[in-house]
């Protein structure tokens, strides 16, 4: 009769992780491809509300004025004399501009925000509102 050894570790007593990697992998190339990636501005925003709103797929960058007339490009504060350089570096020729003013934000700033935006060659740009219910 032999006898084992008690120190020693039997082969088949091995946990095989090469499963459990395999199924996380799979797992984790599953979650990027059906996560969607939502443009945001930066910054809480209360749009106005319009019954002929449409979605824009194709927005390339966001502006977004706050009630107090500051304005943000994708996420940073931007000053509004500098918004029109800074956009048009920003967006390609296929690509679209979608402004989003606060209800409670001035229209002088919106119209200024317009402006810059024109004089820098920016020739896709759209206000955007939430749909309303009616």
């Amino acid at each position: 009769m032999r006898r084992r050894r008690l120190g020693t570790i039997d082969e088949s007593s091995e946990v095989n992780l090469t499963p459990m990697l395999d199924v996380v992998f799979i797992m984790l190339i599953f979650f990027i491809v059906t996560t969607s990636f939502i443009k945001e501005s930066g910054v809480e925003i209360e749009r106005p509300e319009s019954s002929a709103a449409t979605p824009r797929p194709d927005v390339q960058v966001l502006v977004a004025i706050t009630p107090e007339g500051a304005v943000w490009v994708d996420g940073e504060p931007v000053d509004i004399h500098r918004v029109g350089p800074k956009v048009a570096g920003m967006v390609s020729d296929e690509g679209s501009v979608v402004i989003q003013a606060d209800r409670e934000a001035t229209t002088g700033v919106l119209i200024e925000v317009m402006d810059r935006l024109r004089e820098a060659d920016v020739e896709q740009v759209a206000v955007a509102a939430q749909r309303s219910g009616a």
